[in-house]
């Protein structure tokens, strides 16, 4: 059984999860390439006997569920960092905090297509990817377990895939993760000062100056960070402030996916593309954070490596700065 442990300096909550070694070349000690093909591809259509029995799926022309026909589908990961199964129970040793590992991890598949890539993927396609994002997120809410569902999408080696065809993840945990709780704890000392959302400022102020703005539509906002960690770091924003993704109406969700899919070519161009994180931060299922925070996509891609000056102090040093990178993709 999986289990979370609380680092007591940080409070840093870590995933001690054992059956992620039985993941094949777990251990690596240079990025290896997935050289799988359609035939030995657990992702690809008429394989999938090889995947944990399916959550849910899309198939437009009908059939039975764990069969070929499929759009998109989605299993527990084979390897999961944590369990459904399971009572939510805490412990301690001595004065370390500790709790069983209540979760889900899921497995998004975006496409049965092999080769082809999230930004290849047809906008109706890539909305019809968004809806399951939330369709899972509004079903998970359900579970008094949990309290925070995080999306992310590993594209490529080095980003952390070990399968090439194109797949997102989903955890449910029963923690808020550190980096989340420190933006709403950023976003909460701003409300409480101005009244209004940091997000929604930080939105209209860099609309406004347009140095960092990248593009945009009428629902959604990209723009490099204004101290990003990473070269070519860049956020996603909803326009008007909503805090949950799972509120996302049909037009919205068409709406992301054709200016996420804009953004992903320029990067693939710009970038020879390249491996990236794209991940969702998203309002807790409890709690009063919904006044003040602001969902959004997080996207980097992995350019540089985190060495031993940002690991020790918690500083990251970005050759790239956001204004350039904005410059480089308009081109």
């Amino acid at each position: 059984m999986p289990e979370l442990r609380k680092d007591p300096i940080t409070g840093t909550w870590v995933i001690i999860s054992s059956e992620r070694k039985q993941r094949p070349k777990y251990y690596l000690s240079a990025f290896e390439q997935d050289l799988s093909t359609p035939a030995t591809c657990p992702f690809c259509p008429g394989n999938e006997a090889m995947t944990p029995r399916e959550i849910a799926a899309h198939r437009p022309g009908g059939g039975p569920a764990d069969g070929p026909g499929w759009e998109w589908r989605v299993f527990p990961n084979k390897y999961p960092a944590l369990r459904v199964e399971g009572e939510l129970s805490e412990s301690a040793e001595g004065f370390f905090n500790r709790m069983n590992g209540i979760g889900t991890h899921e497995v998004i598949v975006e496409t049965p297509d092999h080769g082809k890539s999230l930004a290849a993927l047809e906008p109706g396609k890539l909305q019809a990817v968004f809806s399951v994002f939330r369709e899972r997120i509004i079903d998970l809410q359900r579970d008094s377990r949990f309290r925070y569902v995080m999306i992310f999408k590993n594209k490529g080696a080095a980003a952390g895939a070990t399968i090439a065809h194109s797949h997102s993840q989903l955890v449910a945990l029963p923690v808020i993760p550190i980096r989340v709780q420190e933006e709403l704890l950023g976003a909460e000392n701003y409300f409480r000062l101005k009244e209004r959302c940091l997000f929604c400022d930080i939105i209209n102020y860099e609309g406004e100056a347009n140095r960092r703005l990248l593009c945009e539509n009428d629902c959604f906002t990209i723009m490099a960070p204004y101290a990003p960690r990473f070269p070519f770091e860049f956020v996603l924003y909803p326009k008007k402030h909503t805090p949950a993704f799972e509120s996302s109406s049909d037009h919205e969700l068409a709406a992301l996916a054709e200016l996420l899919k804009i953004f992903l070519e320029r990067i693939d161009k710009t970038l020879n593309n390249p491996d990236y994180n794209l991940i969702l931060h998203n309002s807790p299922f409890t709690g009063n954070s919904r006044e003040y925070y602001h969902w959004h996509f997080e996207f980097a891609p992995i350019l540089t490596r985190v060495a031993g000056f940002e690991w020790g102090s918690g500083f990251y040093i970005n050759p790239v700065s956001p204004e350039e990178s904005v410059r480089a993709l308009k081109k």
